[in-house]
């Protein structure tokens, strides 16, 4: 199916079932590995995963095609993530700073993280970061998104965006020195 298709069938009521299963199957893997980069771990990352394609669906309908379908629903991915690392921060009683350290402790024993001692100190160096620094870093180093792209996704402009990625790259290069 053609992405206007899906489109078309979702926020028409057509072929429903048929239109979301293909929208999953097309976006469901680029989508898992931008959530896993923010929440870490691969069961909160498919919990994630989820919750995104739940509200994807509820809210097709509003979607206006002023952006590529895929910009948006990376949008929702985004806001999801956060939102669900801020409540397992406020649940857990832990701070940001906390909650990043215990997702580094549990990346480390996660049997699906496929990294080693140099991946695992990059993943250090990034949750050293502030989460918007983190979350452009991530998106440009990990995904090669360009500038305009992220600009629609987290509603920034595209020199804010290129100064935090500077900004990020550097704290993490002198992470990584041992500065």
């Amino acid at each position: 199916m053609k992405e206007e298709d899906i489109i078309e069938n979702l926020q028409q009521g057509i072929n429903t079932d048929k239109a979301f299963q293909a929208l999953i199957s097309e976006h469901k893997v680029r989508l898992y590995w931008h959530i896993r980069t923010i929440v870490k771990l691969h069961e909160d990352a498919d919990d994630v995963l989820q919750n995104t394609f739940i509200k994807i669906f509820k809210n097709i309908k509003s979607f206006k095609g002023d952006s590529k379908l895929f910009t948006w629903m990376y949008r929702i991915a985004t806001n999801e993530s956060i939102t669900f690392l801020n409540k397992k921060a406020k649940k857990m009683h832990l701070s940001d700073q906390e909650l990043n350290d215990y997702l580094l402790e549990s990346l480390e024993s996660d049997v699906y993280f496929e990294g080693d001692t140099i991946k695992l100190e990059l993943q250090k160096a990034i949750e050293a970061l502030p989460q918007q620094q983190k979350t452009v870093f991530s998106m440009r180093y990990f995904e090669d998104i360009p500038y305009e792209e992220m600009s629609e996704i987290l509603d920034s402009s595209v020199g804010a965006l290129k100064s935090n990625y500077h900004h990020a790259k550097k704290k993490v290069e002198k992470f990584l020195k041992g500065d």
